[in-house]
């Protein structure tokens, strides 16, 4: 119960003070779970990074969905997706009621220029992060590489190409080279036992 209420209030402060939706809150979120709670490692927030973008919805909502299910099942899955969208809900809902005239302040404006700025930073600090903790292996450095050339290739030739597709190819060619790499393991123990009977005949 204990961890339960902690998960809320953790979930609660990521959803009522961090902007810019689900990258900006991957710092933070990461801060939260790994370096002060300590519920996951940094390889595992990697992994929930990669699913909760391959899965639909926003990636906030499923980031927390999938740390809550890691650290307490489904009644963690549902306090962590609760709390991190109770705030959005009720600011949101509160300022329906007047939007035209919150629109209107020139503050408003102001705060959310600065605002912009601050996201655009915080997801490039994600991604340094995520870069620098990802494994240094030839697969993935050679993806991360392809994407970002690519990325640049087309915005440069004014090509549309949704970022959901790399994903998909990404997602296709972790699932081949798993297949393969379990192939190759079967085969090698096959081989292993095949030469130790031959031994002990």
């Amino acid at each position: 119960m204990r961890t339960l209420l902690v998960l809320f209030l953790a979930f609660l402060k990521l959803g009522a003070f961090t902007f810019g939706g689900g990258y900006a809150m991957i710092p933070e979120i990461k801060a939260t779970v790994v370096e002060k709670h300590h519920w996951l490692t940094d390889d595992e927030i990697l992994e929930v990074i990669a699913i909760a973008e391959s899965t639909p919805g926003p990636m906030a909502i499923n980031m927390a969905t999938f740390v809550g299910y890691k650290i307490k099942g489904f009644f963690g899955s549902l306090v962590a997706t609760l709390s991190v969208s109770l705030p959005s809900f009720i600011i949101i809902f509160v300022i329906s009621l007047f939007l035209q005239q919150f629109l209107a302040l020139e503050y408003v404006t102001y705060a959310f220029v600065g605002i912009n700025a601050a996201v655009a930073i915080l997801i490039i600090f994600a991604g340094l992060d995520m870069i620098k903790k990802m494994k240094k292996t030839l697969l993935p450095v050679t993806l991360m590489i392809l994407t970002l050339g690519l990325s640049i290739l087309f915005d440069v030739l004014d090509i549309p190409f949704s970022a959901i597709y790399y994903i998909l190819i990404g997602g296709f060619i972790g699932i081949l080279l798993s297949l393969y790499r379990y192939h190759v393991t079967k085969k090698n123990k096959a081989i292993l036992l095949e030469g130790l009977l031959e031994e002990e005949n």
